[in-house]
């Protein structure tokens, strides 16, 4: 897996490179969420790649990017994303982030708005993490640095995924290999990833000023950031087309990979027309 170096921190990510005969086709950057990798995008990619580059990154100490002493705030990691894009030289890129890489991506159209082709945002929100579940979600981050996430699977599942997902028998293999990837991960790092998240300042009112078209999705069964978040943005992003997805959790490539590939595709291809 490649890697770049960025202040000190050496950041790993995936890249179909450009498709056969098309060298300048678009590139789409995927940005996961938390406790994942660049690999919950692997359906999106697979379809995707015939017409797009798609890079996928790993965030700090999470997939196949290692630990750093700090830097899992979400500004540092927006500075991550957009050293990336730019060593690369493939601006002005499609983003595509889940939560966490929501988050992020709402900080890079915001504050650097020419790096961006367009901007989705998958089950994700602008605020700041629920008070009430910020002392909830710190704890599990200890429960998880001390024990791994087997202890507290049955309380960290609900919010990662929807109770459809979770009650089909045919999603166990891909949530056994979400666990298996996660077990990987450096645990002290998980916990600060965690925290990064639980204390994110709100982007609300950067987001007024992103001027790149927008497409916001959003499980109709999210647990973490329900339906009432992605309504929010979308409301405050000028243009932002707002897409709830049934029978789906927070974990929407997931769940429900064929429509977010098929959302992905006609919304890209209109913005690459335009």
């Amino acid at each position: 897996m490649p890697t770049i170096d960025v202040r000190g921190a050496t950041i790993a990510y995936t890249d179909t490179l450009a498709p056969a005969g098309r060298p300048d086709a678009s590139t789409i950057v995927f940005g996961h969420g938390l406790l994942f990798s660049g690999w919950v995008f692997h359906r999106q990619i697979a379809a995707l790649r015939a017409s797009y580059r798609c890079v996928a990154l790993d965030w700090r100490g999470q997939g196949d990017t290692p630990a750093t002493v700090d830097g899992y705030d979400m500004d540092t990691l927006t500075g991550d994303a957009v050293a990336l894009i730019r060593a690369l030289g493939v601006g002005p890129v499609h983003w595509v982030g889940l939560s966490m890489g929501g988050f992020i991506g709402q900080r890079v159209a915001a504050r650097h708005g020419e790096l961006l082709r367009s901007l989705t945002l998958l089950d994700t929100s602008s605020g700041p993490e629920e008070p009430g579940k910020v002392g909830e979600y710190k704890q599990l981050a200890w429960l998880l640095r001390l024990f791994g996430i087997k202890p507290i699977l049955s309380k960290v599942s609900p919010q990662m995924f929807g109770p459809v997902f979770l009650a089909d028998p045919a999603s166990k293999t891909l949530r056994d290999e979400w666990v298996r990837r996660l077990n990987r991960s450096d645990r002290a790092a998980v916990r600060k990833a965690v925290l990064g998240v639980a204390d994110r300042p709100p982007v609300d009112h950067e987001i007024l000023g992103i001027t790149v078209p927008t497409l916001v999705v959003v499980g109709a069964e999210d647990a973490a950031t329900p339906p009432a978040k992605a309504e929010r943005i979308a409301a405050r992003i000028p243009g932002a087309h707002l897409q709830i997805v049934a029978n789906c959790g927070h974990t929407s490539p997931l769940e429900q990979p064929e429509m977010i590939t098929g959302l992905l595709d006609t919304f890209l291809a209109t913005v690459d027309r335009a």
